[in-house]
């Protein structure tokens, strides 16, 4: 990963088919555009790939999200459950609906625990919100089993994670809404955009309206369209959707080469006896991004983190325990109600709860991992020699 170290012709091809139209809007300006559209040849490719009957593109991971809550029927006073360790969008997202964000812990797959869900279940809970951390997925299986049992939504945010599978079916395809993100440094990027899919004709219907001022689309003229509910302006471009079109057709290509890249470093890393990798749900189902793995203690991975930037080969490999935008660590700003709109008095009380909130279990787990990117820029030669370099690394700490 990412999608954009490969641009080439293919997406210079479909951008110029827009910018020879000169309509760049994915709604309206029927006769110019010349039959092409670009947004919804995109939602097609997604849904032919992911074989899923509706996809609805937006205009970031975030705003899929927020789409998908909405049309859902989450909004004030209710309680979706969400992993510690994600990246902010998530509980943003939770937080612009008027909901109340429920952090619980992860697991050794570094997504949500759900005997941690099942324990915070409380009789204002609405949804479940998994979150496919690092091209890999959590664990539907028994998510769904909640859910089902609680009467409760399961809306996956799948916006690490396009392409990884769960026994045989695509992550955000599985429960009642899925969101990706094709933000610059995902699998697939459109520079900026997002996508919600669903199997639900009527909630795909809300998700058109709802993300372009809550209009109709029915019939010709725009300025004629009704507005049955209100909406927002989360529209995708043409021109982010060409380029998401031609990555899309590439997505084959690219797990191809992360899988290959990803078996090099995960082998090579596997050698050291003191080592361990995160639980895979689904072993097939890994899109291969990324290679998460821990070391024995915090100390030991402070120690590695620590000498890798030494020696200048930290780029590419995260510690998450001491990163600002993925583990709820280092979210003050959360903790702290630092918002310019004003919270509603359910997202206060829940806020204040979790600036004292410890999460230990987590914190055992996260504070000893290191994330290490996969680039699809590798050759085979250098992807062995990044590995060598990282165990030596690794072997002189310990």
């Amino acid at each position: 990963m990412p999608g954009f170290e490969l641009f080439g012709e293919a997406e210079r091809k479909e951008v110029n088919e827009v910018l020879e139209t000169g309509i760049l809007m994915r709604y309206g300006f029927d006769a110019a555009r010349k039959g092409r559209w670009k947004a919804k040849e995109l939602e097609q490719e997604i849904c032919n790939k992911f074989n899923v009957n509706h996809a609805q593109l937006v205009s970031s991971g975030t705003a899929a999200l927020t789409t998908a809550l909405a049309v859902l029927g989450i909004g004030a006073g209710d309680e979706v459950i969400m992993p510690t360790f994600t990246f902010v969008a998530s509980f943003e997202a939770v937080l612009s609906v008027g909901a109340v964000p429920i952090l619980v812990d992860v697991d050794d797959s570094l997504t949500l625990n759900p005997e941690a869900v099942r324990a915070a279940i409380t009789p204002a809970t609405k949804c479940v919100m998994p979150v496919h951390m690092c091209g890999a997925p959590a664990d539907l299986e028994a998510l769904q089993a909640i859910c089902k049992q609680h009467s409760l939504l399961l809306l996956e945010d799948a916006c690490q994670s396009l392409g990884a599978t769960y026994k045989g079916n695509y992550v955000g395809t599985i429960g009642d809404a899925g969101a990706y993100s094709f933000d610059f440094v995902k699998t697939v990027t459109c520079a900026e955009g997002g996508a919600i899919v669903t199997n639900d004709a009527a909630t795909h219907t809300a998700l058109d309206a709802y993300s372009d001022h809550g209009h109709d689309h029915k019939g010709n003229d725009r300025g004629a369209d009704l507005h049955p509910f209100l909406g927002y302006n989360f529209r995708i471009s043409e021109l982010h959707a060409a380029v998401g079109l031609a990555q899309m057709k590439r997505l084959e290509e690219f797990l191809a080469i992360q899988k290959k890249n990803h078996a090099i470093i995960k082998e090579t890393l596997a050698t050291i006896p003191q080592i361990s990798f995160r639980k895979i749900h689904d072993a097939d189902g890994d899109s291969c991004g990324s290679v998460s793995w821990f070391l024995p203690s915090e100390q030991k991975a402070k120690e590695v983190v620590a000498k890798l930037k030494n020696e200048n080969i930290l780029a590419g490999n995260f510690y998450w325990y001491d990163n600002n935008w993925h583990y709820i660590r280092n979210w003050h700003h959360l903790k702290n109600l630092s918002t310019y709109n004003k919270l509603n008095p359910e997202q206060i009380d829940e806020l204040e709860k979790l600036s004292s909130k410890n999460f230990p279990a987590s914190d055992a787990i996260i504070s000893r991992c290191i994330t290490t990117n996969i680039s699809l820029l590798w050759t085979e030669e250098q992807a062995k020699n990044k590995a060598e370099k990282l165990k030596e690394t690794i072997e002189s700490v310990l």
